[in-house]
């Protein structure tokens, strides 16, 4: 058996899987996140461990202590956290979605250039990024920097405390921007820039690369004995990829979960001349291009809790009809925007609405708002080559059949669900059997293990009627953009 672990943004979600891929057994955990300012987002790590080890014993209920062979991590990416020469936690973690750095972000992209950047990394800056944050601790918290020994992403601190390694894999690697993602090391002239030394940075390998075993006195608070071994795991969008069959060259995977992403595999090096997308590696040590916008079903969440005040989601989409033909517009901004216009000021706002404006309305604009920021980034991707006809698509969004054919429509992409829309937590399981030598490949793997569920297809009529949206809904960014400057 393996265990698989998603390192989230507002819980840890794990699961026990067979070296088939049938999963046994899953356990989640929530916890908190911390906004000490406007636009900053923070994490205790202390919380991650906690809900690991509690999840980890509830997998292990009922199960035989030494069926465990291995362990794979997929977690959020980009965050920061910073450890002392006692290994304890200097501050809490800056998350992927914290936006305090965009003096830094304009400082790399506009003073160093985003050519050099390019040439170092790949990539140019955004604000949700490790190096920016690197950055801001530096001029706002010199102390702590100065007291940083290792400098490591989210789920590389679970890797390290299970293990003891000190290494993390080349997706998660890299979101840094202090990864040479053609080259797969550190780049030195970006470490020279954050003034690091490549001794404070972990090793890095490929995702499914074993590189340790779960250390004996955690073993025994875990309900597990034997040899458990450790992989290095991934970035959560490379580790769902894994999960959902997206492994090897020219696939799709749409993802709609707190942020939105859109993952494009290649297997070979390419840079996105409008610096929408990122280049990354993926977790099979290949290469893939992800855009990201930072509120996805997020935005569902924020309108139906906070503004409806309601958990009936499915309710509330019942009244939604008038499809392709809705005057309000939505730009889903919550939390600033990275893909494809890597903004951090910007916020989300409604446009169009009127007297004979309805409740359904202004939910369907939300619902198709982020329906058109997942096209701006298969647009951007269309623009660098890739020219996709359909996709997986997973995420909690994605649950619902009205979003999936919004999007559908939106995109003028087939979708594709897997039966195990697990997410992390899946590929990072996968990842771990492939280590293990249960498969011979990573793709060999994915494609093994994933089953095809629900097909939507996207509508001739309403493609047309949803590009003439599209259009509109692109015009309104350059116009508000100002105002939050």
């Amino acid at each position: 058996m393996y265990i698989g672990i998603d390192l989230g943004t507002s819980s840890v979600k794990l699961l026990l899987m067979e070296n088939d891929g049938k999963i046994l057994k899953k356990a989640v955990r929530e916890y908190g996140l911390s906004f000490p300012h406007t636009g900053w987002s923070e994490q205790d790590p202390a919380d991650w461990i906690k809900g690991t080890v509690d999840g980890v014993k509830e997998l292990m209920e009922g199960q035989p202590k030494d069926a465990v062979k291995g362990i794979g991590i997929g977690g959020q990416m980009h965050g920061l956290v910073m450890l002392d020469k006692d290994d304890n936690v200097i501050r809490p973690a800056i998350l992927w979605n914290d936006g305090r750095t965009i003096a830094e972000t304009d400082y790399l992209n506009n003073e160093i250039g985003r050519d050099k950047l390019l040439e170092y990394t790949g990539n140019i800056a955004f604000a949700g990024f490790t190096a920016p944050k690197i950055l801001w601790v530096k001029k706002n918290e010199p102390d702590n920097f100065a007291k940083a020994t290792k400098f490591m992403l989210p789920k590389d601190y679970l890797v390290y405390k299970l293990s003891g390694a000190f290494t993390t894999d080349m997706s998660d690697a890299s979101g840094t921007l202090y990864f040479d993602v053609e080259k797969g090391g550190w780049s030195d002239p970006m470490l020279g820039i954050l003034g690091i030394t490549a001794d404070k940075l972990p090793e890095v390998h490929k995702g499914f690369e074993i590189v340790g075993e779960v250390k004996e006195s955690v073993k025994s608070e875990l309900g597990l004995s034997g040899s458990v071994k450790v992989c290095a795991g991934a970035g959560d969008n490379a580790a769902a990829a894994v999960g959902m069959g997206i492994a090897g060259a020219g696939k799709c995977n749409i993802s709609v979960g707190t942020s939105g992403t859109i993952f494009l595999t290649s297997d070979s090096y390419r840079v996105d001349p409008s610096c929408a997308l990122h280049s990354f590696r993926h977790a099979d040590g290949q290469f893939h291009f992800l855009g990201c916008m930072l509120s996805a079903a997020s935005c569902n969440k924020w309108w139906m809790d906070e503004i409806f005040k309601t958990k009936d989601y499915a309710g509330e989409q019942k009244e939604i009809s008038k499809l392709g033909e809705n005057s309000v517009f939505f730009l889903p901004y919550l939390m600033g925007e990275r893909s494809p216009h890597n903004d951090a000021a910007v916020r989300g706002s409604f446009t169009g609405l009127s007297l004979d404006t309805t409740r359904a309305d202004i939910y369907q604009a939300v619902l198709e708002g982020v329906a058109f920021g997942i096209r701006d980034m298969l647009e951007a991707g269309r623009k660098a080559g890739y020219a996709p006809e359909e996709s997986c698509i997973c995420g909690g969004g994605a649950k619902s059949p009205l979003w999936r054919q919004i999007i559908a429509n939106v995109t003028g992409l087939k979708l594709i669900t897997v039966e195990n829309d697990e997410g992390p937590s899946y590929g990072g399981a996968i990842l771990a059997a492939v280590g293990c030598g249960e498969f011979a490949t990573v793709a060999q793997a994915s494609e093994a293990v994933t089953k095809t569920g629900d097909i939507t297809v996207p509508e001739k009529e309403l493609i047309e009627k949803y590009n003439d949206r599209y259009a509109h809904y692109t015009a309104i960014y350059p116009a508000v953009k100002d105002l939050y400057r």
